[in-house]
């Protein structure tokens, strides 16, 4: 998220070190970027060639020298934002900042809907894979009820019986997982070529970023949990040993 500060035109080294040093020692902030008048004028001709036309009509270069800022976390809240940019504003020679308060709450509550639409799913998917587990053992153990007979027969403990469902439920979790995250990988990956320059402007603000070490086991780890659950379950119901 982009926070610019515009400076006062013929603004001292001194102030303009001041503004540079406060901003610098935020722990809001990952970056402070100088940004001359100079330097602004050449963006927006390169951004807009098309306009060019109009500054050569002016004459003069309309563009403030700024601190172009960006944070350092895009959760952090807007409040905490709204004041950090009050504290800087005060600073002599700052003549204007651009932030849009109305966009970064809309942006959070979509943030908030999104995030609560795929714990949604994800509660789904986590009941769907559950079911669809202990079904496949329900049908297993159906389908080797002659050799659990003769295991009976024999002197084979309950939970020698019942290890190798448990394994099996906890192998489809991990392999459930694992195509997960291939799937994943292959959307995060793909799809932003796919949409290609249809975001526009929101090309700036959505990020497709695949899920950290950490998060790839704890989501293998919830495939085995799952698993195990799943296999639990349909032994407790069909596997009277």
């Amino acid at each position: 998220m982009l926070i610019v500060f515009f400076l006062e035109k013929d603004l001292s080294e001194t102030k303009r070190s001041l503004i540079e040093e406060n901003l610098k020692k935020s722990s809001l902030l990952k970056d402070a970027q100088f940004v001359s008048s100079e330097q602004a004028l050449e963006k927006f001709q390169q951004n807009f060639p098309e306009l060019q036309g109009i500054i050569d009509n002016i004459n003069i270069n309309p563009f403030p020298s700024s601190f172009e800022t960006t944070l350092r976390d895009e959760n952090i809240s807007s409040v905490k934002i709204l004041v950090f940019i009050q504290e800087i504003s005060r600073l002599e020679g700052i003549e204007d900042v651009q932030f849009n308060k109305d966009w970064v709450e809309k942006m959070e509550s979509l943030s908030r809907l999104a995030k609560a639409a795929g714990f949604f799913l994800g509660g789904i998917l986590i009941l769907a894979s559950f079911f669809i587990i202990s079904n496949v053992i329900r049908l297993n153990v159906f389908a080797r009820k002659d050799e659990i007979e003769i295991f009976r027969l024999v002197g084979a403990t309950n939970i020698f019986i019942r290890i190798p469902f448990l394994m099996e439920g906890m192998i489809l979790g991990v392999l459930g997982a694992l195509i997960s995250l291939v799937f994943l990988f292959l959307l995060v990956k793909f799809f932003p070529l796919y949409l290609g320059t249809s975001l526009g402007a929101l090309n700036e603000l959505i990020n497709f970023r695949y899920l950290s070490i950490i998060q790839i086991f704890l989501f293998i780890a919830a495939g085995i949990i799952i698993g195990l659950l799943g296999s639990i379950s349909s032994i407790a119901r069909f596997l009277k040993v």
